[in-house]
């Protein structure tokens, strides 16, 4: 079994030396196509783009290749965590307060396993949602097993690029 935590403390340092924060460490894929999944963003603008993504991933391919904390063959996945993106910090509750989530509970609270939502923030290690169906909820962030954001128009255009230069270009190589 892979230590994803132990990776996540390997390449951590590697992330934050290029002025990036890792958002979710994860393998995927089972047995069948091992992928160590790694997204990472710039704390300012919550975006990572082409080169960030080259360039994390040459850092944290010697690191894996040095240290070799996984056994099998696998690929290395490094992306943005995109536009519905994933929740995996308490901070990412905070940052995020105002816009709708879908959330997996570890056990059911109240009867419900999974809701859908809108995030109202945080209080110490607690989430407060607005939940779509059932009023107001408060969750233990440890009792979260997994939240992504949902895609809306308010969240399209919270996300929006900070820099459309040369969006409406094509640049043909060759």
């Amino acid at each position: 079994m892979t230590d994803v935590a132990a990776i996540s403390r390997l390449i951590e340092p590697h992330a934050q030396a290029l002025g990036l924060a890792l958002v979710r460490v994860k393998m995927i894929g089972g047995k069948s196509d091992p992928t160590l999944q790694v997204m990472a963003e710039r704390p300012d603008t919550r975006q990572l783009d082409l080169s960030d993504c080259e360039t994390l991933s040459r850092h944290i391919s010697e690191a894996l290749d040095e240290a070799d904390p996984i056994a099998e063959a696998y690929r290395l996945e490094v992306s943005s965590p995109g536009i519905d993106r994933p929740l995996t910090r308490l901070a990412d509750f905070t940052d995020w307060a105002g816009h709708e989530a879908r959330v997996r509970l570890a056990e059911p609270i109240d009867g419900r396993k999974q809701f859908d939502g809108t995030i109202s923030g945080a209080d110490g290690d607690t989430i407060r949602f607005d939940i779509t169906k059932g009023g107001a909820i408060a969750v233990p962030f440890s009792a979260i097993a997994s939240a992504k954001l949902t895609l809306t128009d308010a969240l399209i255009k919270a996300t929006a690029p900070l820099d459309t230069e040369g969006a409406d270009r094509i640049v043909q190589e060759g």
